[in-house]
This record gives structure tokens, sequence and C-alpha cells, in this order.
């Protein structure tokens, strides 16, 4: 890659498969078949909500990432406990380089003044929203020399860095993402308060569920909207600014997931790959009813026990 980061990406898919996909989809980094589950294993990430009699499923690992340095030491890790929640390419290339990187592809909005910029950028995707694909809204502070703001505590009567983002239903908003504060001593108030100058990056990771953005229907809308309310308050070593409410909206587009060429997956108004997926189905098949014939049998009578609940459910409803 441009940044010098390689990627590896690992399955229990086969090798047919993932040579398939590989090519169809243009991927440019190995992928690894592990068909036995075996490195991932020794990788400690195998999903163990899925037991044996899951048939076709067990044998997945948890969905996620471990970012390394150049002499193989884990420098962060990203893991989800399931595929419907995922860690966008961004979020995890700024891990690996140590910095927020800002390419202006997504939605943004400007404030503040000539001592303290403050901006608010979405960063991953170029701003759409997806089922489960995590973005992150990346808050900037560009501070004038001698400028800082604070973080968390500080005494009444000063306000810290706040950032609150609201959305629509099916919005999932996590915590702020915080830097390392810098300690300063204001010596005429015998304090040492936890600062930030400079520029300052707060992110704030978001993602969609499927009240917003379904993997089984088609979008309901074309665009969601995020509110951002951002407070602070800039001093220097002798005086404070007073404290400033900045207030952002962006307009991020919805987008569909992309889904394999299976009849299972098809016609809910996704983008279906180009690629027909069957052929690897009807392997991983055979190779599980090998591996766990019995196990098969009782996959097929729990989905077919979930399917009756199912429709049960949709006949009391419609009652």
């Amino acid at each position: 890659m441009a940044a010098g980061v390689k990627l590896y990406a690992i399955s229990y898919d086969d090798r047919e498969a993932l040579a398939e996909f590989r090519e169809k989809q243009d991927i440019p980094y190995p992928l690894l078949s592990d068909v036995d589950s075996a490195t991932i294993r020794r990788y400690g990430i195998l999903n163990d909500r899925i037991r044996p009699g899951d048939a076709l499923l067990h044998g997945i690992p948890y969905p996620g990432v471990f970012v390394c340095d150049e002499d193989g030491v884990v420098i962060s890790k990203f893991f989800h406990d399931t595929y419907k929640k995922r860690d966008s390419p961004e979020r995890l290339l700024d891990a690996a380089l140590g910095r927020v990187v800002l390419d202006g592809s997504g939605p943004r909005a400007e404030g503040g003044d000539t001592g303290v910029r403050v901006s608010a950028a979405v960063r991953g995707g170029t701003g759409s929203l997806r089922q489960g694909i995590i973005r992150e809204l990346v808050v900037r502070f560009e501070l004038a020399a001698g400028l800082h703001v604070y973080g968390e505590p500080v005494p009444e009567g000063m306000v810290p860095v706040q950032v609150d983002v609201q959305g629509p239903p099916g919005l999932v908003v996590q915590a702020p993402v915080l830097p390392p504060t810098t300690p300063h001593r204001l010596g005429e108030m015998d304090l040492t308060l936890p600062v930030w100058s400079g520029t300052v990056d707060v992110r704030v990771p978001f993602y969609a569920v499927g009240e917003l953005a379904s993997e089984t229907r088609p979008l309901d809308r074309g665009s969601a909207t995020l509110s951002v309310t951002v407070r602070y308050q800039a001093c220097d070593d002798r005086t404070c600014l007073l404290p400033r409410t900045e207030v952002f909206t962006l307009e991020l587009p919805l987008d569909v997931v992309d889904v394999p060429r299976l009849s299972i997956h098809m016609g809910h108004g996704q983008r279906e790959a180009e690629y027909d997926a069957f052929p690897h189905a009807r392997r991983l098949l055979r190779r599980k009813i090998r591996q766990a014939p019995f196990g098969f049998l009782r996959y097929l009578v729990k989905q077919s026990r979930l399917e009756r609940a199912a429709r049960r459910r949709a006949r009391t409803a419609g009652a």
C-alpha cells in the first residue's frame, strides 16, 4: 500500500473460493485459507459462540484485525462479537500510522475563530453509512501558539472539551476517544490541570444498525443527519477566553452492504457480488458434512424450528 502498510486476511474458506473472490473483487493483498481453523485457534479468536451443531458456521473467527509494527508486536487490535460490526479501513490505517489522516473525502464543517479553529469531519468510506461499518467523527482543534484547551477534571467555572453527537434512530454513537493530555501548571491558582495544545483530534466512533440501514431490505432513505455540539474554553497562561459552543450539522449518505451471490442473500436491495458463490457454498457444505454429519442434521432441525417459530410470530402479529 502507498502508506507502507502490508495487509493479510485469513478465513476458513477454501483456496478456490478465496482465489475467485480476490480476482473478481480485485483485492490487492493475500487471502489465506485456514479450512481447519488451526491458525484461528492458535490466535485465540475462534468464535466460541458458534457450536459444532451450527454446521456451516462452526470454525469461523471473531471478526477483527491485529495491527502490528515492523517487529511483529501487536500495537492495536479491533475485534467484535458479530460480523455485523466491522472497522473501516481508514480507522485501521490511522492505528497503524499513529495519527488521524483527514483526506477531505467525507462531510466536513468548520467553525471557531482566529485563535481556535474547530472542524468536524467524518473519517471513512467517503462519509457514507453502511450497516455495522464503524466510521469516526473527528473533531479537530487547531490552537494558536500559547493557547490550550482543557480536559477533565477542571475547577467549577472552567469548561473542558465536550463533544456530543446525535443522530437518527438506528445510529449507535460510542464514547469519544480523547488523546493524552499534558499537565499544565497555573502558578497563580496553585493548580495543575490537564490540557491540550497545538492540533488536537477527538474521535467519536459510530455505526448504523438494521433500524437505519439493514442488509435484509432496501434503504428507507438516502441520507442521515448528524448533529454535533462542541463546547470548549481556550486559555493562555494569564487569561481565559469566553467559553464557546459550536454546533455542526453533517449530512451522511446511506449505502447498502456487499453480499455474496447466493439466493439467501439476493433480492434484498443490497449490492450483489459479480461472482457465483454457489460452488463455494456446495464445497463448504460437503466439507462440513464429512466433519460432523450429525451436527449438520442438528443444524437442519434447528433451522426448521426457527422458521416455524418465525411463521407463528408473523401470524400472531397479523391477527
